[in-house]
C-alpha cells in the first residue's frame, strides 16, 4: 500500500456499510483520512462531571454526569409511561425523559449513583433544561463484562468527546477512530522539514495519535499546536500561490488623466470626502497605475461611502480609455446602484448623448468628448440584468461591445458568455460574500488583458479572516462614517413573553410616519405559492409528546403586510417588496418608496445592502433570530442614513436563555461592525465561513480558530510567502503538493496553475 492510499481508503471497507453511511450523510466523513481529521471537540476527565448549568440550548451535547434519581410517571389514564431521570454534577441538574417502549432499559440501568456519558439535544420543557430520549454509555458498570466496551474505548484518563449527531454518538465515533488509528502512521507530512524542526513540532503521525488518544493535557496541547499549523500553512500556501500567479499576469495601467471625468465629477461634489475615503482612494489609484492587475478588498462599515470610492475608481479607468463593470448580487441592488451612480454623476451620465467624440488627449487613452466645444467629458452608464426586455438588453450589449458605455452595473447576467466588452479595465464586485471566486474570475476573463479587481463588502471582517478568506487580496478598510449620519437605537422585542412590547413597536412605527418619516418591516419568508410548495415538499416531522407544537414556519412578507394593513398600521400606505416580484414592479415600489409615496415597506432581505432612503428612520425585523449577526447589522444599516435618528426593533419569540436571543442582544448592544463580526464568527462554524467565501476549498478548519489564532495565521502566511517565492510550483515539496490537492478541488487547482 502506498503512502496516500491508506488515507483514501473508504470507511465502508473498515467500518461496515451502516456506520459508513451515517458518517457520510450526517458528518460528511467518507475516507480514513476524513475520520482521522475529525478531532475531538473537547475531553472529559474520568471521574469529573460536566458542568450542567453551562449547556447550550438547542445543541447536540455529550455530557458525563451522575444519576441523582429516577421515577416512572403514568399518563393518558395509565396507557402511557414516561421515565424521568435527574442528572447532577454536584451543583446543577439536568432532566432526562424517556417514553413508551424506550422506558424499560434505562429504568433498569440508570440507577441513582451510576455515572454515564449521555448524548442528546438540549431543550426546555416546563422551564427546565432537558434531554429527550438521549443515548448513553455507562462508565462505571457494576458488572465487569458490562463495562468492557467503555473501558476499551476510553483506556486513558481523558475521554475524547467528538462532534457527533443524533444518529451516531461520540463514543461510537471513538470506537470507529480506534479502528482506523493505525493508518495515522501513513500520514503524509505537508510541513517542510526545516519549518517543522525549526518550530519544534511533533511529527504528523504522532500529532494524530495524541489528539485522538492523549495520555496527558500536554499531549493535547502539542497535537493541537501542530495541527493548527498544518491547517493555517496549507491554506496560506494556496493563497500565496494565487497571489504569486496574479503578479505574473500583465495588465494595462489605468492612470488618472487631468481635466477628465474624475476632475469634472469631483468639482461638482456638494461635500468633502472623508479622510478615510481619500486614503483608500489613494491606495486604489496606486494599484490601478501599475502594469499588474489590482486585487484589493475594500471593507467598510454600513454607510461609510464605499460606492463613492468605487465610482471614483471607475471614472479613473474610463478617463484612461477603459470600461468599468460593477457586479451586484441582486436586481434590486443593481438597479439601486445604477440609479444612485447616475444621480451622483448628474449630467456626466444623463447628458452623455449630447457629447461628441474627440481625439484622445495626450497621456490619456480614452475618448475625449465635449459639448459645443466645452472641455468636460461624459460617458454612458448602462444597466444589465437577467430580466431586462430583449430590446433594452440588446442595446446594453451593443453599448458594451462598442465601448459606448464606460460603466456597466449588473447582476450575474454580466458573467454570461454572450456579454463582451470593448476594453474592460476594472471589475468591482459588491458584497463579495454573495459570489464565489470562480464568478468574479469569470467576469475578469472578459478583458483583453486581466482587468483590475476591487472587491467590496459592508460586512466588517476581522484581520485574521481577511488573511484567510480573502488572503489573495490586499485589504483597505473604510471605518469612518460621512458627516451627517445619525445614531441608530436598537432593541430586542420579546414578542412571546411580552406581547405588549410588539404592540408598542407598531405604535412607534406610526409615530415615525406621523413625523414625516418612513419605515421598513423585514420578514424572512415571502409566503407565496412557491414558499408553500417548498414547505409541503419538506413534510412535517412527528413531534415528540413532550414537545410544544411543531415549530411554525418563519413569518412571511405577504401575510404580515396583510395583517398590518388590516390591524396595527391601518390607514398607512403599506407596500411589499420581495425577490419573486416582476423586476418592473420591484423597481416601481422602490422608486415610490424613495420618493416618499410609501409609508411602510414590508420586504425580504432584498433591501439588505445598497438601498439608500435617508427618510426611512424605523425598521422592525420579524423573527429576527432567523437571521445571522452580519445580516442583521446590514439590514439595520438601511435606517439612520439621514439627519433623523434611526430605530431598529428586533422581534423574536426565542427563549430568553437561547443562543438566538444572546445573538440579538449582542446586535442591539453595539453598532460596531467589527465587534459584531467577531461575535458572528464565534457563534458559527468557522469552516462554514471559510468554505462559503473561499470557493473551491473542500476542507473546513477543525482546530485552527480564525478568531483566537491570529499569531499562527500571520506566521503561517509569512512562511507560505517564503516557500512559494522560492518554489512556486512546489516541485521540491511533493508532500505539501499532496496536501494542497486535498484542500482544493480540481477546477480551483487548474486556476492556480494558470499563473
Amino acid at each position: 500500500m502506498d503512502r496516500v492510499s491508506a488515507f483514501d481508503e473508504p470507511l465502508k471497507k473498515l467500518l461496515g456499510g451502516a456506520t459508513a453511511k451515517v458518517m457520510a450523510e450526517h458528518l460528511d466523513l467518507h475516507t480514513v483520512g476524513d475520520l482521522l481529521h475529525h478531532y475531538p471537540r473537547r475531553y472529559e476527565e474520568r471521574g469529573r462531571l460536566t458542568a450542567l448549568t453551562e449547556l447550550p440550548l438547542d445543541e447536540h451535547v455529550t455530557v458525563v454526569a451522575q444519576v441523582a434519581d429516577a421515577r416512572v410517571m403514568m399518563f393518558n389514564n395509565g396507557r402511557g409511561k414516561r421515565l424521568e431521570v435527574t442528572l447532577t454534577d454536584g451543583s446543577g441538574r439536568l432532566q432526562l425523559v424517556f417514553f413508551g417502549h424506550g422506558v424499560h432499559k434505562p429504568h433498569k440501568e440508570l440507577l441513582p449513583g451510576r455515572r454515564a456519558m449521555f448524548a442528546g439535544k438540549v431543550s426546555v420543557f416546563n422551564r427546565k433544561m432537558q434531554l429527550a430520549h438521549p443515548t448513553y454509555q455507562l462508565l462505571d458498570a457494576q458488572d465487569e463484562d458490562e463495562a468492557t466496551d467503555a473501558v476499551d474505548a476510553f483506556a486513558g484518563q481523558l475521554l475524547p468527546i467528538y462532534p457527533a449527531c443524533k444518529q451516531l454518538d461520540s463514543w461510537r465515533i471513538a470506537k470507529a477512530v480506534d479502528t482506523v488509528l493505525p493508518s495515522a502512521q501513513e500520514a503524509v507530512d505537508p510541513l517542510p522539514a526545516t519549518l517543522r524542526e525549526g518550530r519544534g513540532f511533533v511529527q504528523l503521525p504522532e500529532a494524530l495519535l495524541k489528539i485522538h488518544r492523549p495520555h496527558t493535557k500536554a499531549d493535547i496541547a502539542a497535537a493541537r499546536e501542530r495541527l493548527k499549523w498544518d491547517e493555517a500553512f496549507v491554506l496560506q500556501v494556496a493563497l500565496a500561490r494565487r497571489r504569486y500567479a496574479d503578479t505574473q499576469l500583465p495588465a494595462v495601467a489605468r492612470k488618472s488623466v487631468p481635466d477628465g471625468l474624475l476632475d469634472a465629477f469631483d468639482a461638482k461634489l456638494p461635500f468633502t470626502l472623508t479622510e478615510g475615503q481619500q486614503k483608500v482612494t489613494g491606495e486604489i489609484f496606486g494599484d490601478l497605475a501599475t502594469e499588474h492587475p489590482m486585487h484589493r478588498l475594500l471593507q467598510g462599515e454600513v454607510g461609510s461611502g464605499k460606492t463613492m470610492v468605487a465610482l471614483r475608481a471607475m471614472l479613473t479607468v474610463v478617463d484612461a480609455g477603459g470600461q468599468a463593470a460593477m457586479l451586484a448580487p441582486t436586481e434590486v441592488l443593481a438597479q439601486q446602484h445604477h440609479r444612485s451612480i447616475t444621480e451622483m454623476m448628474g449630467e456626466l451620465a444623463e447628458n452623455w448623448g449630447l457629447w461628441r467624440e474627440a481625439p484622445p488627449q495626450k497621456g490619456g487613452g480614452g475618448r475625449r468628448a465635449g459639448m459645443l466645444g466645452g472641455s468636460d467629458r461624459g460617458t454612458k452608464v448602462v444597466l444589465l440584468t437577467g430580466s431586462m426586455g430583449v430590446p433594452a438588453r440588446r442595446q446594453a450589449l451593443l453599448d458594451l461591445v462598442t465601448g459606448e458605455a464606460g460603466i456597466v452595473i449588473g447582476t450575474h447576467a454580466l458573467i454570461e458568455d454572450k456579454v463582451q466588452f470593448h476594453d474592460l479595465g476594472l471589475v468591482v464586485v459588491d458584497e463579495q460574500h454573495r459570489f464565489g471566486v470562480e464568478q468574479r474570475d469569470a467576469l475578469r476573463s472578459k478583458g483583453k488583458q486581466p482587468p483590475h479587481l476591487l472587491v467590496m463588502t459592508a460586512t466588517p471582517i476581522p484581520r485574521t479572516v481577511a488573511m484567510t478568506v480573502f488572503g489573495d487580496l490586499e485589504t483597505s478598510v473604510l471605518d469612518q462614517l460621512p458627516a451627517g449620519r445619525s445614531p441608530i437605537a436598537s432593541h430586542v422585542v420579546p414578542a412571546k413573553d411580552k406581547p405588549h412590547f410588539l404592540s408598542r413597536a407598531w405604535e412607534r412605527v406610526r409615530e415615525e410616519v406621523e413625523n414625516g418619516h418612513q419605515a421598513y418591516v423585514v420578514c424572512p419568508r415571502i409566503g407565496d405559492d412557491a414558499d408553500e410548495a417548498a414547505e409541503k415538499k419538506k413534510g412535517k416531522k412527528a413531534a415528540a409528546p413532550e414537545d410544544d407544537a411543531e415549530k411554525r414556519p418563519p413569518l412571511a412578507v405577504l401575510e404580515i403586510a396583510e395583517q398590518l394593513r388590516k390591524g396595527a398600521l391601518t390607514g398607512l400606505r403599506t407596500e411589499v417588496l420581495h425577490g419573486r416580484m416582476h423586476p418592473d414592479d420591484k423597481d416601481d415600489v422602490m422608486r415610490r418608496f424613495a420618493a416618499g409615496q410609501v409609508d411602510v415597506l414590508v420586504a425580504t432581505t432584498v433591501i439588505e445592502v445598497g438601498v439608500n432612503v435617508p427618510n426611512a428612520t424605523a425598521m422592525v425585523i420579524m423573527d429576527a433570530d432567523r437571521f445571522g449577526v452580519s445580516q442583521l447589522h446590514q439590514l439595520r444599516g438601511r435606517v439612520g442614513r439621514g439627519s433623523a435618528p434611526g430605530l431598529c426593533l428586533l422581534v423574536s419569540e426565542a427563549h430568553e436563555a437561547s443562543p438566538a436571543r444572546a445573538r440579538l442582544s449582542a446586535v442591539a448592544a453595539t453598532l460596531d461592525g467589527f465587534e459584531l463580526s467577531r461575535i458572528d464568527l464565534e457563534q458559527r462554524r468557522e469552516g462554514d465561513v471559510l468554505g462559503q467565501a473561499q470557493s473551491g476549498v473542500r476542507s473546513s478548519l477543525r482546530v485552527l480558530s480564525v478568531i483566537d489564532d491570529e499569531e499562527v495565521i500571520a506566521a503561517a502566511r509569512e512562511e507560505a510567502v517564503r516557500v512559494v517565492a522560492d518554489d512556486p510550483a512546489l516541485e521540491r515539496l511533493p508532500e505539501l503538493r499532496i496536501a494542497l490537492d486535498a484542500l482544493l478541488d480540481k477546477d480551483r487547482e487548474e486556476y492556480l496553475d494558470k499563473g
